[in-house]
C-alpha cells in the first residue's frame, strides 16, 4: 500500500512568487535566466537547494528562484485540481498536519565577497536618510520619549 502511495508524498508544493523575479537555469544569480516571472505567478516548487528553490511554472518552464521570493500556499490551501491526498499524507511525511515553516538563507558566498565593489551613490542616498541630532530629539519628544543614559558594558563581564 505504501509503495502505491509514494508518488503523493513526493508531489509539489504549489507557492506564488511574491515579487517580480527571474527564473534561473542553475540556483546562483549569476546564472542564465530561464524566464521572467511576474509577482503573484503560480509556480511548483519541487526542490530546495540552499537559498534557492527549483520551480516549476504554469506555463511548464523549470528553473530556480531566491527562497525569500516565494510564498508557499497555506495550511488547507490545495492546488488547482488537488483531490486532497498529498494534504492528507503530509502528516506521514512531515509528522504535521501541513502547516510549514520556510526559513531563509541570507548573506554573501565566497565568490560575492571577491568580487564586491564599493558603491558610492548607495553611500551618499544611504547618509541621506541620516537624521540629526535635532531631528531625531524633536520626534522623540514629540513621542513623549525621554533620554537615558546606558554606561557601556564592561569588558570580559
Amino acid at each position: 500500500m505504501l509503495l502505491l502511495l509514494a508518488p503523493a508524498l513526493c508531489l509539489a508544493e504549489p507557492a506564488s512568487v511574491i515579487r517580480a523575479t527571474q527564473m534561473k537555469q542553475q540556483p546562483a544569480s549569476d546564472a542564465a535566466t530561464v524566464a521572467p516571472l511576474a509577482e503573484n505567478a503560480k509556480v511548483d516548487a519541487l526542490e530546495r537547494k540552499g537559498g534557492w528553490t527549483r520551480v516549476k511554472a504554469e506555463g511548464g518552464a523549470e528553473g530556480w528562484v531566491r527562497m525569500l521570493a516565494l510564498r508557499y500556499a497555506g495550511a488547507g490551501d490545495a492546488k488547482q485540481g488537488n483531490s486532497g491526498v498529498a494534504q492528507m499524507l503530509n502528516v506521514a511525511r512531515g509528522g504535521t498536519s501541513g502547516t510549514q515553516v520556510t526559513t531563509g538563507v541570507r548573506g554573501l558566498d565566497a565568490e560575492q565577497l571577491a568580487n564586491a565593489r564599493p558603491n558610492t551613490a548607495e553611500l551618499r542616498k544611504m547618509d541621506g536618510y541620516a537624521a540629526s541630532k535635532e531631528g531625531a530629539g524633536g520626534f522623540a519628544a514629540q513621542g513623549g520619549l525621554n533620554a537615558q543614559r546606558v554606561d557601556y558594558a564592561k569588558a570580559g563581564g
